[in-house]
């Protein structure tokens, strides 16, 4: 029996209609940009399977790290206790993190790393006796699949089973020269009654790699300040320099009184969710009542062995050669954008970092159930390749480590689906 057989009759796959998917592809191994199934085959993978490994498969100094930490201490509550690696590796963030965070919370993954910033602030507002409730989020934003994170989320087929028991949330547009000014009368309006406005800072990923400009979110997060609303950076995505800058937020001269971060956190290597705040955060839940305790945690917090990991993928990380690489891809995507911006069957083309996003024509509005996005799924995987479209909108968003060839491979591929397809 294969491993795709032995798999369909045990595994439930998220995000997938179990009825009508095509069978899972048994990957056994990885190398670099590459996985290679039980077959040998191989596939670039050029969205850095699901947005989080950044510095390649299997990479030996992140498995070097994390077998030494096996050997050490696989793990320790983390409620009254603490251990080295925690406390190196919330050291070693804040020194390159906006220079308001001061504290670190862990937990497991994007969505809890959401939630908790969520609650902090909710009841940041009531350790200080105010009625503030109200969450103001962009419309198509995504922000995780946990009730919180589904709730500041934008409304969508992947929410309406739950939309009833969601909190309301104030939806926006994203702001751009012709709504800025709106916006901000708004958030005027609103801000007595609001605890906070949480955002994908500069691209929205699952809601089709929407993209804005820093200037003006530069001018809602001022705004915001001076209206006293608490702003959520959700960086779970944007982190680790897919943005070409070390974070989203570096784009941007105001800066959010919490961050959240997994994905590329750890390269990719193990899950691990982590919360930043600033002082002032922190502060309000100092208090003689206990009732003022951030009443959040998780089993694995701040695991031992992710976060070796972390460490090993900060290091990586820090070395000049990935901002050389990241600089290489930015230069890369940007040159095959103007190379295919006007071919008819593209709508629109659009480019943050490493991170390149093709609209196709299709005749009909974006939607990610859009009947294209399976026929091109296929005809990448066939090459060769993990392209994972959002309906119909590809995105490039591979590993800082893929060669230049393999890069030319994935455009010549993009291309001749572009002709054929």
């Amino acid at each position: 029996m294969t491993l795709t057989e032995r798999d369909l009759k045990v595994i439930w796959h998220p995000y997938t209609q179990m009825k009508t998917a095509m069978p899972p592809v048994p990957i056994v191994r990885g190398e670099g940009a590459c996985l290679f199934d039980e077959n040998g085959k191989k596939y670039i993978d050029a969205v850095s399977s699901w947005w989080v490994n950044i510095h390649g498969h299997a990479h030996p100094y992140i498995a070097q790290k994390v077998s030494e930490q096996l050997r050490k201490l696989e793990h320790v509550i983390f409620a009254g206790f603490t251990h080295e690696g925690a406390v190196e590796l919330a050291e070693r963030l804040l020194e390159i993190l906006p220079a308001n965070q001061q504290k670190v919370f862990y937990s497991d993954n994007g969505s809890t790393a959401v939630e908790v910033a969520i609650k902090m602030c909710l009841q940041y507002w009531h350790n200080k006796g105010q009625n503030r409730t109200k969450i103001l989020a962009f419309k198509n934003a995504y922000h995780g699949d946990t009730f919180g994170a589904m709730a500041v989320s934008g409304r969508s087929a992947f929410t309406a089973a739950f939309d009833s028991l969601l909190f309301d949330v104030e939806f926006i547009d994203l702001p751009d020269k012709e709504n800025i000014t709106n916006l901000q009368s708004l958030i005027s309006n609103l801000s007595h009654q609001t605890a906070c406005f949480i955002f994908e800072p500069l691209v929205q990923g699952a809601g089709g790699m929407l993209m804005y400009e820093a200037r003006y979110l530069d001018e809602l997060m001022a705004h915001c300040r001076n209206e006293g609303v608490l702003m959520i950076a959700d960086e779970v995505f944007t982190g680790f320099g897919r943005t070409g800058k070390a974070f989203a937020s570096n784009h941007v001269t105001e800066q959010p009184d919490i961050m959240c971060f997994s994905k590329g956190l750890t390269g990719g290597t193990m899950a691990l969710g982590l919360t930043t705040c600033t002082q002032q955060i922190y502060d309000a839940f100092l208090s003689d009542d206990h009732l003022k305790t951030l009443f959040h945690g998780h089993s694995f917090t701040a695991n031992p062995v992710a976060i070796a990991a972390a460490l090993a993928s900060l290091d990586l990380f820090s070395d000049p050669s990935t901002a050389e690489n990241i600089q290489r891809i930015e230069n890369a995507h940007r040159q095959f954008a103007l190379k295919i911006k006007d071919h008819p069957k593209i709508k629109t083309i659009r480019q943050t970092g490493t991170i390149l996003a093709m609209e196709w024509q299709t005749g009909t509005d974006t939607s990610y159930f859009n009947a294209l996005r399976d026929n091109l799924y296929m005809y990448f995987l066939d090459a060769g390749i993990i392209l994972r479209p959002l309906g119909n909108i590809i995105y490039i968003l591979p590993p800082y480590c893929i060669t230049d060839m393999e890069l030319a491979y994935v455009y010549s591929k993009i291309e001749q689906a572009l002709d054929e397809i």
